[in-house]
Formats: structure tokens, sequence, C-alpha cells
């Protein structure tokens, strides 16, 4: 279906969705729809309290949040228009899936790359753990090595650095180093590639594989990476570096190939008792980090904009695009020479469910780009997670970019990166259904 048939889909359903509520519900249907507004908001509400008290007042919260929708779902049934409001929200769901379809651009340049020669003594290193096991699923030390490549595959009873790893192979001679593995891996070995100037090839073995989505390889079966090895071309992309406690130095910082996050995800990811329980570690921890009762301040300077106070901030290697549904890992590109900031600053209940219910565009979530991003604190060490590794380093942190350093090898044909569709808007939507109508129109009258 076209862009244009798309965009008067959604209007249709749009108009629909409304015209649904004034025919079976007439007037009522101002009442419903402020019934389900104020449910809507009471959830929220409930969800922020559970995040920010513990005791009776988070099982009272906990209530609020299951009496509050619940409670919107019996008076509609009880009013006999429950059936009307299902319909109309079925069809306003049709209506924006539509309207941001259409709004998804026909093309995309996409990242430039260019034919590479054929590596003569690749290295690969494989995690053999990660993933649940891919390496082994997909048999992929025996395919590589029957490439050509020497494989090491990791003894998950040994804890080895890969980063040295790298490095000894280089000197001898390694023109081409890859990883099967997850992101903190794959951004150790990258820096080392990086450093010598050879090309980094990524072999989609990791759980979630954020780097691998960006770069367009198939996640679904990472065997196909290793076509690389024989019909391979290269990009070249940007990485990020955390310099700690003072000016940045081009030849120390941690790299980031994702993220960078600070504040509240960062401070949980601390405590010891996050890997043996996860959820009940949040649920103690998120009250006092939250209100600003534990944990460091932080402020941040990107450029013109300062922050003070957000609750969490990540600042990755190129922006996440902002129509991505699923939150984070998904970058269009990694070549724009620009981070990518996201800040959250949520001071109370109203501002929670602004937030939640307007989906970020107003106050409690700023999105910018720059160069570099300053994060200090009123602590002397913050805690970070880079790339899913929890550190704690010295303030000022200081994020920083280094254009176009890492050559990256990918095969020549592949999957490539999914693209996001944007944020709903329907003036644009309105203008594409009419504007290209009338081009159809005055192209078919010549």
């Amino acid at each position: 279906m076209s862009r244009r048939w798309t965009a008067r889909l959604s209007l249709a359903a749009g108009a629909a969705a409304l015209l649904v509520l004034v025919v079976f519900a007439g007037l009522g249907s101002l009442v419903l729809m402020g019934v389900g507004w104020a449910g809507l908001a009471l959830t929220a509400v409930g969800v922020w309290w559970m995040l920010t008290h513990t005791g009776w007042i988070r099982v009272l919260a906990a209530l609020l949040v299951v009496a509050a929708p619940l409670g919107v779902l019996l008076l509609y049934t009880a009013a006999g228009l429950l059936w009307v409001v299902l319909v109309s929200l079925g069809l306003w769901a049709l209506a924006v899936s539509a309207g941001r379809a259409a709004l998804v651009e026909d093309t995309s340049p996409g990242m430039p790359e260019r034919t590479a020669d054929r590596a003569e003594r690749p290295f690969l290193i494989m995690n053999p753990l990660s993933g649940g096991g891919k390496v082994e699923k997909f048999h992929l030390a025996e395919r590589a090595r029957a490439l050509g490549a020497e494989v090491v595959v990791l003894d998950p009873a040994h804890r080895q650095d890969v980063a040295e790893l790298a490095r000894r192979a280089v000197q001898r001679g390694a023109d081409l180093l890859g990883v099967a593995g997850g992101d903190g891996t794959q951004a150790s070995v990258a820096r080392v590639a990086a450093d010598h100037d050879v090309p980094f090839m990524v072999i989609s073995a990791g759980t979630r594989n954020h780097f691998a989505m960006d770069l367009g390889l198939d996640r679904q079966d990472p065997s196909r990476c290793l076509e690389a090895l024989t019909d391979g071309v290269e990009l070249r992309i940007d990485l990020g570096y955390v310099d700690a406690g003072g000016p940045a130095d081009v030849s120390a910082g941690q790299v980031f190939i994702n993220n960078a996050s600070f504040g509240v995800y960062a401070e949980v990811v601390q405590s010891p008792a996050y890997r043996d329980d996860k959820a009940r570690t949040i649920l103690e921890m998120l009250p006092d980090l939250l209100t600003h009762h534990s944990g460091a301040r932080l402020s941040v300077r990107a450029g013109s904009l300062t922050m003070d106070g957000p609750q969490a901030v990540l600042v990755s290697n190129n922006p996440y695009e902002r129509g991505d549904s699923a939150g984070l890992g998904r970058r269009e590109r990694l070549d724009s020479g620009e981070l990518g900031l996201l800040c959250v600053g949520v001071d109370n209940a109203a501002e929670a469910t602004e937030l939640l219910l307007r989906r970020g565009q107003d106050r409690g979530l700023t999105a910018a780009t720059a160069r570099e991003v300053v994060i200090d604190a009123d602590t002397p060490l913050v805690p970070v997670g880079v790339d899913g590794e929890a550190l704690m380093l010295p303030t000022p942190v200081r994020c920083r970019l280094a254009a176009g350093a890492l050559r990256v090898r990918v095969p020549r044909h592949r999957p490539g990166v999914p693209r996001a569709a944007p944020p709903m808007d329907w003036r644009r939507v309105r203008r594409l259904a009419l504007t290209m109508g009338r081009v159809a129109a005055g192209r078919d009258a010549s």
C-alpha cells in the first residue's frame, strides 16, 4: 500500500473511531472519554507512588493501579457501552499505526560503505555462554575456522582479558578482529581495533544484539555474519568514549558502542544483591533514588543545555530514534558524529502522570544531541553503566564521540536496519493524504 493510501486509511480510521463514540454513546461519549482519561491518570499516580514509597503506601498504590482500570471497565459495562469503547479504541489504534507507517520515508541514504579486500589473518573471539549458547548452536567456531579464521573460544571457568587477547593477535599479524558475544565484550575488542586501525567484525551471538541490529546484521542466524569474511564491505562508524575525573585524553577513556547510563539504573546495578534478586533489589532501592534521598545528585551539561537533578541520564553513541516504541536499541545511523542524550527528571506524581500520558514529549524527558556531554555529581565517585558493565568513576565524567574511529566489516548482503516509525503527527498525515492526491490528479490531467 502506498504512503498516500496509508495516510488516508489513518484519517478514515481516526474519523470512524470518533464517529462510533458519537453515534452509539451520544453526549455520553464525552463522559466516556473523561472517565477513561481519569482512569489512566489515577493508574499513573498509583505507579509513581508504588515506585517512590514503601510499606502500606506501596500496598495502597498497588491497589489503586488495579482498581482504577477495573473501575473504568465496570462503569463502561454497567452503561452497556463497553463494546463501543473497545471498537473505538481498536479503530484509534489502527489510525495511529497507519499514520506512523505513512510518515516513514520511502528511502534512506544509509551509511556509506566501500568494498573491502578479504582479510588474510582474521582473529575471532567467541563467548560460548552468550545468547544462551549460540556459538555452539550455530557451530560458529567450526564455520569460522573453515573460512580461514583463527578462533579463540573463551573458557567460562576462567576469566580472560579479551582486549589483551585482541592486542596479542594484532601483534602476531591479525588484520581483522571479530567478536561473537555481548555488547560489553564487543566494546572491549572494538577499542583495540580502533587503536590499531584494523577492521572490526560483529557476530550477533549475544542476547539482545543492540549493536548488531544497528549495523543491519542478521540477529536470527548469527552464522550469516561470517559472510563478511568472504564477501564483506566496510563501514566507518563513530565510537563513544567515557573520560573520568579530568579533561578528555585521546589515548584514554572507556569505549562504548551503545550507551553510558547514569542515575537510577546505574545505581541499582551496582548493588551486590542485584544479580541474585533483580526485582526485589529494584523495588527496595527505587524509592530513595527517585526522591533523591540516596544516590548521587547529577548535573548535566551538553553545549548550551544544562540540567540539574535528573534521576536518569543516558548518553548514546549516536541518537536513538524517537519513534522507537521499544524505547531503546534502535539507531538508524552510527556515523552522524553526535552523541544522543536522554534525561529523565520527574519530581512528583503530577509530572510522572504527564510524562506517561503524553509519551515523554513534554516536561520530564529531555532529548538532545551533542559532541560532548559532561556529567557531574555531588559525590567524588559516580556509578556508570557502560554497555551494561557497572563501573564507579571519579567526577566529572565526560562523554565524547570519536567520529569515524571504527572500521566495521559487515556482509555485503544483510537484512538492514529496521526503520522506526516517527511519532504521530496528524497535520503531516493529513497533508500527505491530500497533497499527494492532488499531485497524482494533476499528473493524470496532463
